[in-house]
C-alpha cells in the first residue's frame, strides 16, 4: 500500500510532520481515536479548573440532570463539548457556565491551557484550537432556590 496516510508513518517521516501526532502510526499499524474519547478528555478537563460551574448550555443540562436521576445513569463527561478530531490534529469548542465573580478571560485561558494539556499528553493529536463558549453566569443563590422548589419526597 503506498498510500499518503502509510507514507507518512515510515520510519523519519514524523520528522517532517508534528511530533505531536508521530506516535499514532508505525509500521506495524495505526492508531484511530474516536471523537467521544477526545471529547471524555476534554469535558473532564475543563471541568477540573476552578470557577467552571457546569459545562453545556440549559437544554444539554437539563437533559444530562435527567440521565443522571435515571437508575443505572451516568455522567455524560462530553456535555457540552464538541470535537473535530483528524488523523493528526484536533479542534475543541466547548459551551460552559461560569461561577459568579471569577474574571471569564482567566477562566478561558486555563480551560484552554488545561484541555490541551490534556488532550495532548493521552491522545498525542495536537490541538489546534479550543474554542469557548460562556453561556451563562451561575450564582450562589440559584442553588438555594432549586433546593426551596423541590418538596420532600417522604415525611
Amino acid at each position: 500500500m503506498s498510500d499518503a496516510t502509510t507514507s507518512t508513518n515510515r520510519p523519519g517521516a514524523a520528522t517532517r510532520n508534528s511530533s505531536a501526532g508521530a506516535g499514532l502510526g508505525s509500521d506495524h499499524g495505526a492508531t484511530t481515536i474516536a471523537d467521544t474519547v477526545v471529547s471524555k478528555i476534554a469535558g473532564i478537563a475543563a471541568r477540573d479548573i476552578s470557577g467552571v460551574h457546569a459545562l453545556g448550555g440549559g437544554a444539554a443540562r437539563a437533559v444530562g440532570a435527567l440521565r443522571e436521576r435515571i437508575p443505572g445513569g451516568r455522567t455524560n463527561h462530553s456535555q457540552g463539548v464538541s470535537v473535530e478530531v483528524g488523523e493528526r490534529q484536533a479542534a475543541v469548542d466547548i459551551t460552559l457556565i461560569a461561577e459568579y465573580g471569577v474574571p471569564i478571560a482567566d477562566l478561558a485561558s486555563a480551560v484552554r491551557r488545561n484541555v490541551i494539556a490534556s488532550v495532548e499528553r493521552m491522545t498525542g493529536l495536537e490541538v489546534t484550537e479550543v474554542n469557548l463558549e460562556v453561556s451563562d453566569v451561575h450564582l450562589p443563590e440559584d442553588d438555594d432556590e432549586d433546593a426551596e422548589q423541590t418538596p420532600a419526597r417522604v415525611q
